[in-house]
């Protein structure tokens, strides 16, 4: 058996989202810039896609934008904000996705700012009155907070945070790569300016995404070159990824409930089974909560073994692909910058379970028993 419980890093292609794609791959090739009837097919399946998405998340379509990814989202609400609008502070947290905290820091080592970090607790929990005071001891600010982390699993209060920021009137940036298409997002109930997605999250194409702009508040382009996107991000759209993207968010808006309900039963099989199986095991964060965190996130945390170092790779062998990540780091950006930041012992061994809806009872137990191996509680 071969097991994929790698689904936070990237998540299989829905067979409806590729028949969906395969025109544009195949008849609909014009360039949706040009005026004639080829351009004009490809550009209309563009904004339908756009409308789609749109009322997805109850904004208009004027305010979506198609990007490469979350991470050309979140750099461009980061550098677009602070550059366009003046800003010299900003306030993120040591949880973040390198795509936000790296981009920060480019920024403030160039000068464009001083960056802040909010405190957090010893599962990840974020101190959101630190948050209002940081707010309120410095000028207007940009504030990226992810709704959920991607290793962890924590769910993060956007709607709160979210009117904290504009109680101090400071741009509030949000990351919902790992909750778009798994929450229900309504951007007219939050305050966020910008939100962004990645279709590859939710079982659509890699290599496609969309920023979500609050109206209002006009920032320079990341990407220059040309007119597409309404002069928001130049170059040639990426037009049958922008298709797979819609039908995924699609798809996976309309099968929510039922996707939840059964990602959520593998979650707590995985949690009773590793429990049952192996002494000391332990899971970072708030990842064991089912209230408190991503539904398709599991950290574990196992105890200090001689295999430790080995995990992925023994688990490679055995065919159960996951991700990984140490407290235990060599270089800057070696092993886990999130469970280093919780505190969390390097001398233990961590593994991210990831789940999809195409994922079985039978690969929980399999996974499981391919770790047990290593890990067997011993008989009293």
């Amino acid at each position: 058996m071969a097991v994929y419980f790698d689904n936070a890093a990237t998540t299989p292609l829905d067979p409806d989202v590729l028949d969906a794609m395969l025109p544009f791959m195949r008849e609909h090739f014009g360039n949706p810039s040009s005026i004639h009837g080829h351009g004009r097919k490809v550009r209309a399946a563009i904004e339908n896609a756009r409308k789609t998405i749109a009322h997805l998340i109850n904004a208009a379509p004027a305010e979506i934008s198609f990007t490469s990814g979350g991470t050309e989202g979140d750099n461009y609400a980061a550098f677009g904000s602070i550059r366009t609008l003046g800003l010299r502070h900003a306030v993120t947290s040591k949880l973040e996705h390198h795509a936000v905290l790296h981009t920060l820091q480019a920024l403030e080592k160039t000068g464009d700012i001083t960056l802040s970090y909010v405190q957090h607790d010893e599962q990840g929990r974020l101190d959101l009155a630190h948050l209002d005071e940081l707010l309120k001891a410095n000028g207007r600010s940009f504030v990226s907070l992810m709704h959920a982390n991607n290793e962890i699993g924590n769910l993060n209060d956007i709607a709160t945070i979210g009117d904290i920021c504009q109680e101090h009137k400071a741009i509030f940036h949000t990351d919902t790569v790992q909750t778009m298409g798994h929450y229900q997002h309504d951007v007219q109930q939050l305050k966020n300016h910008f939100l962004v997605g990645s279709a590859h999250k939710f079982h659509g194409p890699k290599g496609v995404g969309f920023l979500y702009r609050r109206p209002g508040e006009q920032v320079s382009p990341l990407i220059h070159g040309g007119s597409q996107e309404r002069n928001v991000r130049a170059g040639t759209e990426n037009v049958y990824g922008i298709v797979g993207l819609a039908k995924a968010l699609e798809i996976a808006c309309r099968d929510m409930d039922a996707h939840h309900r059964h990602i959520q039963t593998l979650k707590d099989r995985f949690i009773a089974r590793l429990t049952a199986e192996i002494d000391d095991v332990q899971f970072n964060g708030l990842s064991a909560l089912a209230d408190q965190s991503l539904y398709t996130v599991l950290s574990v945390s196992l105890p200090p073994s001689a295999n430790s170092e080995m995990l992925l790779f023994n688990l490679d062998i055995n065919r159960v692909s996951v991700s990984g990540g140490s407290a235990c780091s060599s270089g800057a950006d070696a092993g886990s910058h999130v469970l280093r930041a919780l505190g969390c012992d390097p001398q233990r061994g961590a593994i991210r379970f990831s789940m999809s809806k195409y994922n079985t009872a039978e690969e929980v137990d399999y996974a499981v028993e391919q770790l047990a191996k290593m890990y067997r509680k011993v008989p009293a």
